[in-house]
């Protein structure tokens, strides 16, 4: 089969288009030739879902210092967040977030013309005593608001895009990254990129799960491209369930609608966080109230019996509704035929972030042992990175805010170490074998009988994972998962598409997208099943209680064929020793 070739050379190669992606190539564009290559048009990138807010300590509405935000993240994140790249981000969440709003960003403003800022859930002050207003927000479209303004800087600034290309390799020779090999999905035809620096910048990876708030294309491709390099990813078991997931189809009621004064109510109308984070109610950590919603749901206290709660926005009233959180409302009645002004909105538990990832340094470059060993020319930051800011659970409001901090330090970061980079270095020589060879194997099932379809594998997948990694684990829902992952992966070897074709081919695409599901979500189980403890989103029904003795560690997990290796490093602490945690 003769794929056509296309050779590209930049200075800066960032994959994934999103918050973290366009904001260093952002920092890179002005000195040097920078390109995103992104699968998906870049507004469309999953940053723009981002509702509520961008944390910082602005101290706009109320008094407010750094060293509070950087405890409720330490204590948020279950002690397990590496406490410098946790005190890097909320020192810079300051500036960074001024350089936005010069920027463009438009955010909702005080009477006095300031940033506006908000409650939001695990967010207090004076170390976790009092109410604190901390995110700055644009209404409900935040995320919205940032993705837009940064995508049309980087056109101001001559960064090359390549939409709708999806990355299928690294190029990596002695231990250096030199680049990338993506495939056109409009055209067909491979494409591989020199550059000197690259970054991966690809997102979160709960597709996996049938009930999600990740747009498609949350399908782990960075995570993919470091695991078969052989490299290390760090925290896979933490994968956090967002609390407020539209009932049935799990896009999220912000948890602005929360930090505004929305109630969760059960089947009998009671206000249920009084009986589980009495102090912080509904403002509790995502974590907490997730855990709270679905204990009310599995004793029975369900609205109608169902697999929902309420929440509650009624009392708010029309126009603060409308100013603060018009999405919601919009969302509500499209997909639930719900006024919220009328009305309460069911919801439940949804799989929503991804704290693990690859590894990295301070610096967003990647550790190639997960440890000390940098790949040289290769970073990667935003959600699909594993700095450790968020370690076992995020605070609202610390996603965009890590997108946008070490995006942009990354980005600086990357144009140090290609001021170093006089030339290309030579390709290897072998850079097209690894894509080539799926691609071509895929393409050749087209129309085979007796092949594997791919949607079975998926939707087994993303329901074996509601059923088995959720809110509440246990060992033998866990030990089944890694059983199931395994067998599915086999059956992934005979998998067959119906379409043939190179060129708009989205049946090419997602079923590559379903090996790379397959992958990180047999190292999900497999981490899940090994940590015998509760701590922050991953929580054992079998093991009650945090066990910092023998679990106050990072999980490694390396995968080769059909084995994963497993191995631990411990966890920076600068400031806070861990401690118990009541909310």
């Amino acid at each position: 089969m003769n794929l056509e070739v296309t050779y590209h050379k930049h200075d800066a190669l960032i994959i994934g288009s999103g918050i973290a992606g366009l904001y260093a190539a952002l920092k890179t564009s002005g000195e040097v030739d920078t390109a995103v290559l992104s699968k998906v048009y870049p507004t469309r990138s999953h940053s723009g879902a981002a509702q509520g807010g961008c944390a910082a300590s602005l101290g706009n509405r109320m008094e407010d210092r750094w060293e509070w935000h950087l405890y409720d993240t330490v204590r948020g994140s279950d002690f397990l967040g590496d406490q410098d790249a946790q005190e890097l981000l909320v020192r810079e969440a300051v500036p960074v977030m001024y350089e936005m709003e010069h920027l463009g960003v438009p955010f909702s403003r005080t009477p006095e013309g300031r940033i506006d800022q908000r409650a939001f859930g695990g967010h207090f002050g004076n170390f976790g005593k009092t109410p604190m207003l901390r995110a700055c927000f644009a209404a409900d479209r935040t995320g919205h608001a940032q993705l837009h303004l940064l995508y049309e800087q980087c056109l101001k600034h001559q960064v090359r895009f390549y939409n709708e290309f999806y990355a299928l390799s690294l190029i990596v020779k002695d231990g250096i990254c030199l680049g990338a090999v993506a495939w056109d999905m409009n055209r067909g035809g491979l494409h591989v990129f020199q550059a000197k620096a690259v970054m991966l910048a690809t997102g979160g990876y709960a597709r996996c799960w049938k009930i999600t708030s990740n747009a498609h294309a949350n399908t782990g491709d960075g995570l993919a491209l470091i695991m078969r390099q052989g490299l290390a990813l760090e925290d896979m078991e933490f994968v956090q369930f967002h609390p407020t997931g539209v009932w049935k189809h799990g896009m999220l009621v912000s948890e602005a609608a929360r930090g505004e004064g929305g109630h969760l109510t059960n089947d009998k109308g009671e206000r249920f966080m009084e009986n589980y984070a009495k102090e912080k109610m509904e403002l509790a950590p995502r974590d907490v109230v997730s855990r709270a919603e679905q204990t009310e749901i599995d004793e029975g206290r369900g609205i109608a019996g169902q697999d929902c709660v309420h929440i509650d926005l009624t009392h708010l009233g029309r126009e603060k509704i409308l100013e603060r959180l018009p999405q919601i409302h919009e969302m509500a009645q499209k997909f639930l035929g719900i006024n919220c002004i009328e009305k309460p909105i069911p919801i439940q538990p949804t799989a929503h972030y991804s704290m693990g990832g690859i590894p990295t340094t301070l610096d967003t470059e990647v550790l190639a042992d997960g440890k000390e060993e940098v790949l040289a020319g290769l970073y990667a930051s935003g959600e699909c990175a594993c700095v450790s800011v968020h370690g076992a659970n995020r605070l609202g409001t610390n996603s965009t805010l890590e997108c946008a901090v070490f995006g942009r330090h990354g980005g600086l970061r990357m144009l140090d170490y290609i001021r170093t980079c006089p030339s290309f270095e030579e390709l290897p020589g072998n850079e097209l074998d690894m894509a080539r060879e799926e691609v071509e194997h895929l393409l050749s099932t087209a129309g085979t009988k007796g092949g594997v379809r791919p949607v079975e594998l998926r939707e087994r997948l993303q329901e074996t994972m509601q059923k088995n990694v959720a809110v509440f684990r246990n060992q033998e829902g866990l030990a089944d998962q890694v059983k199931i992952c395994g067998e599915l992966r086999e059956q992934y070897r005979r998998v067959a598409i119906d379409d043939g074709a190179r060129v708009a081919n989205t049946d090419l695409i997602e079923t590559i997208e379903l090996g790379h599901m397959l992958d990180y979500s047999y190292m999900i189980a497999r981490c899940a099943l090994e940590r015998t403890e509760c701590r922050g989103a991953h929580w054992r029904t079998d093991h009650p209680g945090r066990n910092d003795k023998e679990w106050h560690k990072h999980t490694l997990a390396y995968l080769k064929g059909d084995e994963i290796r497993l191995d631990y490093k411990p966890v920076t602490i600068t400031r806070h020793q861990p401690e118990e945690r009541k909310y």
